[in-house]
């Protein structure tokens, strides 16, 4: 069974493990501690513990919490302990009744127990063992890319794609599952980066020809961009200092040009969820995050949630809060802010008001990045927290989330490091100790940096992970699956 619970301000996906210690049955007379349910030494009943969830082994990829909750009776106390270190923080005196979320740092199989003991004696415990398996990169390092195809507009010849989603319904001129790319650069000789302001769709098959959806110059500077229920692309566009909304059949409206946005960088689409309405999440160039609730397509409020992120350059080389990325399992917004080498988790987004989150000492020195690591300050700030910053993270510019919660996050490359590994991908966790899950993977191996801008992620009808991002140097959607 998976839960949600509360890890450092951010709640996680967690497995289930519940250890019962109950009482009862019949006499277990003398003895010496070791109750097997009944009284002990005269009628003093003996602690029991059995489990319930779950009630055969369970797997999980490194960089998940595993959930742990207990009950006990006739149990004055109850002592912890873990199979081995790396299956996580599980150790040491524990309530009689309670839950405790663990990490495992490593892969294997663990095993967590309770001694629990009371008058009548004392009983332990141990959970069926938990399988910590690769993490999702890892496991996608042995697969050849596939090619998708290429991003290049049939239409305009414009290229360098920046913006990818997945559609999740047929309409207009979009087929469910098809990816959605926006161009940034124009078909000029040489192209000119910024200058773009076409949108492409390819189906989700090898060897897809992309084909148009809409340009026009609402769209100049095209980057990223969030579809819809309904196929509506919400698209940011940086030259032109607009937030367009593109129809399914191409049709480009300014329903949001009341809006006062600062060359907008990152879209994310947050669908209804309880009390909390449908959203589109922007990041801009100044640093801002604002936030747009719908009721369908149509505007109901538009908020300015945090401010003070950095941002620096021109297209080419821009340093600014990217691809803010949305977990409505825990209304969790993360954005990838490029300025510090950081990944930053909102948690509870949406109940984060007007300039809810200040950003604090990270400018100081944006005209050479990287600045500094990020602090908050403001009616929010406990909704923020950095879950990774510095290496391996190079300028990191897009983001998707992961089938497990973990992200993926690509790297930029401006100002890569010396010696370092361009268009590296880095798999994040929220609740990983520092954050980063095994090791980088190299997405396209030229040997040319900035090749990775745009990614996205869902699950097969097999539950296989799949990954497609766009490759810069080539033009075109790539795609990997797990095995």
């Amino acid at each position: 069974m998976r839960i949600r619970v509360l890890v450092a301000g951010v709640a996680v996906s967690a497995v289930v493990i519940s250890v019962v210690a109950a009482c009862g049955g019949g006499g277990y007379g003398g003895g010496s501690g070791m109750g097997g349910g009944g009284a002990y030494g005269g009628g003093t009943p003996a602690p029991t513990v059995a489990f319930s969830t779950p009630a055969a082994a369970t797997n999980v990829n490194l960089g998940q919490a595993v959930k742990l909750a207990w009950t006990s009776t006739n149990a004055t106390s109850c002592t912890a302990s873990a199979s081995s270190m790396n299956g996580g923080s599980f150790s040491g005196a524990q309530s009689a009744s309670g839950q405790a979320s663990v990490v495992p740092t490593a892969t294997g199989n663990f095993t967590y127990s309770l001694s629990c003991t009371g008058a009548g004696g004392s009983m332990n415990a141990t959970s069926p063992a938990v399988t910590v398996n690769p993490s999702i990169l890892t496991q996608l390092a042995s697969v050849q890319a596939v090619t998708i195809g290429s991003t290049v507009d049939p239409v305009t010849g414009q290229g360098n794609p920046y913006g990818l989603a997945i559609a999740p319904a047929t309409a207009g001129l979009i087929t469910a599952g098809d990816l959605v790319v926006c161009n940034f650069n124009n078909n000029a000789n040489p192209a000119v980066e910024g200058q773009g302001t076409s949108i492409v769709g390819l189906h989700a098959t090898a060897g897809a020809k992309p084909y148009h959806i809409a340009a026009d110059a609402k769209l100049l500077g095209c980057n990223a961009l969030a579809v819809l229920p309904d196929d509506s692309i919400s698209a940011a566009g940086f030259t032109a200092n607009m937030n367009p909304l593109v129809s399914a059949s191409g049709a480009v409206n300014t329903p949001f040009a009341a809006d006062t946005f600062a060359s907008p960088w990152g879209e994310a689409f947050a669908a209804a969820n309880g009390a909390n309405p449908a959203a589109i999440y922007v990041s801009n160039f100044d640093g801002s995050i604002d936030r747009i609730a719908l009721n369908g397509d149509t505007q109901t409020a538009f908020t300015r949630i945090a401010h003070g992120f950095c941002g620096s350059g021109s297209p080419g080389a821009i340093f600014a809060p990217a691809s803010p990325t949305y977990d409505p399992s825990i209304d969790t917004l993360y954005i990838v802010d490029t300025s510090s080498n950081s990944v930053v988790a909102f948690a509870n987004v949406s109940a984060i008001g007007a300039d809810g989150v200040v950003v604090n000492g990270g400018c100081n020195s944006v005209a050479n990045p990287p600045t500094p690591a990020l602090t908050f300050s403001g009616p929010a700030a406990a909704s923020a927290r950095v879950i990774a910053h510095g290496a391996p993270l190079f300028t990191p510019i897009t983001a998707a989330l992961l089938a497990d919660g973990d992200l993926i996050v690509t790297n930029g490359d401006v100002k890569i490091g010396a010696g370092q590994m361009p268009n590296l991908a880095v798999e994040v966790s929220p609740v990983l100790p520092g954050g980063f899950v095994g090791q980088p993977l190299q997405l396209d191996t030229s040997g040319t940096a900035g090749a990775l801008f745009g990614v996205a992620a869902t699950v097969d009808a097999q539950g296989h992970q799949i990954l497609y991002f766009n490759d810069d140097n080539t033009n075109a959607v790539m795609m990997l699956a797990t095995p």
